[in-house]
């Protein structure tokens, strides 16, 4: 018997699938609203939840991730009177089950009830797959565990994988660790970086060529394609391949036979091919940039890599792994953590991802040398002064009662006297903020060097000398 949590604003609704439920043979608990639906999924055990889209309090899409992280991993069902296409795309993106728009027919609802509660069961059932070799992918939050899945989906595979996400994600270190739990571990893994081919010997470079194929050929060149042959084939940034060669790979990738440029016969090439871009391939498709049918042929199997800003509770984990690298790396003993540093790398949105992160700890290890804990004065200053500002700008945004700006009730200060307890009270969170860096807080304030001197000055902040 089964648990089903249904979460809906319509009380008829809820008494629909309820009784629908029962007749099933399953159990159903109603919920009217996000919260009080939250608050069910993970105080108690559902093997499925019926989830609306507009509710009094929120939107179930917005939070429909928060169901799938619940304890018992539930599979959601989106039920909604509001057909909105954007709406079911980003539902199927975040792991629904189905999207249903009502009014629909009992029939339907039964059926894909009893489709999830039997994939539920299988997946249950599924004999444990062997540990991956997981290299430096590191994170344990439910957007990496989901990854890993489809990783492990793909390395018992030999269809070709599209691996997409932004720059600094970890596509070719996901795209080697395919390699590594694969069949073909003990063959080559070779990387193509489709940006950095030049267009006039791209062909030449993938395919090879014979002697005298064209002028400077002055010996036979085995090509990229057949050095992968019996292993993994990584096209990097697949979406800058010229679309003259596009023709051509996609007749390789269909055959896995290829002529080599002033060759007379055909040669195979057994690889298996993974490919990556941070670009929107359907849309450089819409364009006539790319191929329509190489894009069906490169997705046998999607990943998509979320970016850093998506899953903030790997950024810790992320953080000590490296910075523990790093420091054996570098021979300056084990680093201990403010709790600042933490609560810095949690509130920067990272725009060019793990890449960034990285860099930035390795920054932090070289300014912290010998020093046996990691502060944020020890990250990179641009990110510490985009934080800073960030931070006085939301101070700014926040609309302040007369109470809430002198501090006691009754009537408002006067207005020279306002000014002034205001404009104290900016200095000291600004020096505050920089950690007394003049040029920080001057580039932040916008005010000169000389003009900041009189104001710190003025309020007996620190020692402006």
């Amino acid at each position: 018997m089964a648990n089903i949590l249904i979460i809906d604003d319509d009380k008829g609704m809820c008494f629909t699938l309820t009784e629908l439920v029962k007749y099933t043979g399953h159990e159903a608990t109603s919920a009217y609203t996000l919260s009080d639906g939250l608050n069910k999924a993970y105080s108690g055990s559902f093997d499925v939840v019926f989830l609306d889209v507009m509710l009094p309090d929120g939107n179930g899409l917005d939070v429909m991730h928060k169901f799938r992280e619940a304890p018992s991993a539930p599979e959601v069902i989106i039920i909604t009177s509001r057909g909105d296409p954007d709406g079911a795309e980003l539902a199927i993106k975040s792991g629904a089950w189905d999207y249903i728009q009502k009014p629909s027919s009992i029939k339907e609802i039964k059926l894909q009830l009893l489709r999830s509660l039997q994939y539920r069961k299988e997946k249950r059932a599924k004999k444990p797959l062997v540990a991956l070799k997981r290299e430096a992918i590191v994170g344990s939050s439910p957007q990496m565990r989901a990854c890993l899945d489809i990783l492990a989906q793909a390395a018992v595979s030999d269809g070709n994988i599209l691996i997409t996400g932004e720059t600094g994600t970890g596509k070719e270190l996901f795209a080697l660790a395919i390699h590594h739990n694969s069949s073909r571990l003990n063959k080559n893994f070779v990387i193509v970086d489709c940006a950095a081919l030049p267009e006039t010997l791209v062909e030449s470079l993938l395919f090879g060529h014979e002697k005298g194929a064209f002028t400077g050929a002055s010996k036979t060149q085995e090509g990229l394609i057949k050095q992968a042959d019996g292993g993994t084939l990584f096209l990097d940034e697949v979406g800058e391949l010229p679309m003259h060669v596009q023709k051509a790979f996609l007749r390789s990738l269909q055959e896995h036979r290829f002529r080599p440029l002033g060759g007379k016969r055909e040669i195979k090439s057994d690889f298996r091919l993974v490919a990556a871009t941070n670009r929107d391939l359907d849309k450089l498709v819409r364009h006539g940039h790319f191929r329509k049918e190489l894009l069906f042929r490169l997705r046998s199997l999607a990943l998509f890599l979320p970016p850093l800003r998506e899953r903030p509770k790997d950024i810790k984990e992320l953080a000590m792994y490296h910075v523990t690298r790093l420091s054996d790396h570098y021979g300056t003993g084990t680093k201990g953590f403010s709790p600042e540093f933490f609560k810095t790398l949690a509130v920067y949105d990272w725009p060019g991802n793990v890449r960034e992160l990285f860099n930035a700890l390795e920054r932090a290890i070289s300014a912290a040398h010998h020093e046996p804990t990691l502060f944020p004065t020890h990250l990179p200053t641009h990110i510490r002064i985009k934080i800073a500002r960030a931070s006085i700008k939301n101070k700014d945004d926040k609309k302040l009662t007369s109470k809430e700006i002198s501090g006691i009730s009754g009537p408002p200060p006067e207005l020279r006297d306002f000014r002034e307890t205001m404009e104290k009270k900016y200095l000291q969170d600004l020096y505050a903020l920089t950690n007394g860096n003049i040029k920080a807080a001057c580039r932040i304030s916008g005010l000169s060097r000389s003009r900041l001197y009189v104001l710190l000055k003025k309020y007996e902040i620190s020692n402006p000398a």
